[in-house]
């Protein structure tokens, strides 16, 4: 088995990779999951960020700033396993 080199770019690959494969599964299986309170809870989360984004204009040229980051239960479960996933190799 391969040892895999503990860096702190390795922990955020494997913090944002668990937190992406959970949120697109909440997301597929809450459009698939009937109405109702499964559906609810696959579906309900939080927004996170920037809304409206801020924006500074000086004549010469424009820059806007803004970001959101959805977050639901499974997003949530992913982070966590993806942290174990890492702390096991």
């Amino acid at each position: 088995m391969a040892i895999l080199r503990k860096t702190p770019w390795m922990f955020i690959f494997f913090i944002l990779t668990g937190g992406l494969l959970g949120g697109v599964l909440g997301e597929v299986l809450g459009v698939f999951s009937p109405a109702g309170v499964i559906s609810d809870l696959f579906l309900t989360g939080f927004d996170p960020g920037i809304d409206p984004p801020f924006t500074l204009n000086l004549h010469l040229f424009t820059i806007t700033v803004g970001f959101t980051i959805r977050i639901n239960l499974l997003t949530l479960l992913g982070i966590i396993l993806g942290i174990y996933i890492y702390k096991q190799a």
